[in-house]
């Protein structure tokens, strides 16, 4: 660790050894942090609310237990962000929308607010996402465009993309997202950064999410390593939600170390039906063959499932119409016009459209189970392309016209419920970045992780 760097450049473990070392404290980390918000973020518009005075108290509570040698967690005093989607004790949760009221009580945490502030960590603010948190690009009526640190005239991406801007932009090492066709992978890959999906269930939802298997929650990071440290924090059981999976037998952190030399990797360039950015795939092709030299087995390989865009579309709509028939009326003229399209979409399928989408993604999972047997993981770019242009839902110029379209890596496993973890790998002539993704068997999280933290080390050589 070089002690010369700013607080707000280092990593989660870097503060942390750094408290324990003496040579810093959690409050002035959290002062430089709250500082380069006030610094960058007007140019990416990465928060929706900053609570200083609060931050200020609780980095002052850790610098104490610091001082008497009774720390409270793994990541005591590391400032921290939240999308704006996760209930949060004393701020509103307004996730993007002008339909959802600022002004009323706000008593209770979700179980990742909880684990966070039992674990004593500082709380920044909440981070921006799309009306909702319905696309993969960040922009809403509330709170306008996210937009990237790397070239804020592109996109952060979403749904997460407050989340992942906030990271890579240096105002706080790591925050929590969700992830339910992407959103986490997505603007990770976007702002180049780590984004981890974990099993479905590995970390606790409450309220109960609209998109139901869909729906993950996940860390946004700079190092795999932060990303481990936030999954032994957040992946502890709730009671408040009944998927959620029974506690690990072992740590994250202490897997992150395991020898992963040997293991056999599927590299599959277009998952046999995406069209690819040639400089995107030539950056990823290039990462996978050092990973083969580096003692990792990467063989070509395409799972073998078709692109099941139809079958994601439909249990998405689904998930928005039943989110927004909760809303008062009115709300449908309220809306990201966009948004409403899909609610209108979600209304008109019945019990069997959707039991149908539910049974397309099961055989998906037939399918990637089997492919296990014989590869441990997979490899493939993350996205097909890299950031465009703020202020749009599909690349200007395309002939898109739905999110899903243009991200056919990320959503197949979340029909699936696999982990997969987005790295990044390099960045274009242009100078945006490109993530590469690991996807690995359902529960096999530590495995994904430490390929991940193995690829990471390999590629900064």
């Amino acid at each position: 660790m070089d002690t010369a760097t700013e607080p707000a450049e280092m990593t989660a473990v870097e503060l942390v050894t750094a408290y324990s070392q003496g040579v810093l404290s959690p409050v002035e980390a959290t002062r430089s942090v709250l500082e380069a918000i006030a610094e960058r973020d007007a140019a990416v518009n990465a928060f929706c609310l900053v609570d200083p005075d609060r931050a200020l108290v609780q980095a002052k509570e850790s610098e104490a237990r610091w001082h008497s040698g009774h720390v409270q967690g793994l990541l005591d005093g590391v400032p921290i962000s939240i999308k704006d989607v996760f209930l949060t004790e004393g701020w509103p949760t307004r996730r993007g929308s002008t339909s959802i009221e600022a002004d009323v009580p706000w008593p209770v945490d979700s179980p990742v607010a909880a684990r966070l502030r039992a674990d004593g960590m500082v709380f920044l603010g909440k981070t921006t996402t799309p009306e909702l948190a319905w696309k993969a690009v960040t922009d809403s009526p509330l709170t306008g465009i996210t937009r990237n640190p790397a070239d804020p005239s592109k996109t952060a991406g979403g749904s997460s993309g407050g989340s992942a801007a906030a990271v890579a932009a240096g105002m706080g090492p790591v925050s929590v997202g969700t992830d339910g066709g992407g959103s986490v992978r997505i603007p990770a890959s976007f702002c180049g950064i780590v984004g981890f999906k974990p099993t479905h269930g590995r970390i606790p939802l409450y309220p109960a999410s609209p998109f139901g298997p869909l729906a993950h929650a996940g860390p946004l990071t700079r190092t795999v390593e932060d990303a481990a440290l936030l999954m032994d924090i957040l992946s502890l059981p709730d009671p408040r939600d009944p998927t959620v999976l029974a506690p690990t037998l072992t740590t994250f952190r202490g897997q992150l170390q395991r020898d992963v030399r040997g293991a056999t990797v599927a590299y599959s360039a277009t998952l046999g039906y995406a069209e690819v950015d040639p400089e995107v795939a030539a950056i990823v092709e290039a990462a996978g063959r050092r990973l083969d030299e580096a003692g990792l087995r990467v063989l070509a390989a395409d799972p073998g499932f078709a692109d099941p865009l139809e079958a994601f579309e439909r249990m998405w709509a689904a998930g928005a119409a039943t989110m927004l028939s909760k809303f008062p009326a009115g709300t449908r003229d309220r809306v990201d016009p966009e948004l409403g399209k899909v609610w209108d979409r979600g209304q008109a399928l019945g019990a069997v459209d959707y039991l149908d989408a539910r049974g397309i993604a099961a055989e998906i999972g037939i399918v990637m189970g089997a492919f296990h047997t014989a590869y441990d993981v997979l490899i493939t770019p993350t996205m097909p392309i890299t950031a465009f242009d703020a202020g749009h839902d599909v690349p200007p110029g395309s002939d898109l016209h739905s999110w899903p379209q243009w991200t056919p890596f990320t959503y197949p496993f979340n029909l699936t419920q696999q982990p997969a973890i987005s790295i990044p790998v390099g960045a274009t002539a242009a100078g945006l970045p490109v993530g590469m993704q690991i996807v690995g068997p359902r529960h096999s999280d530590d495995l994904v992780l430490a390929l991940a933290r193995f690829a990471e080390l390999v590629l900064a050589d």
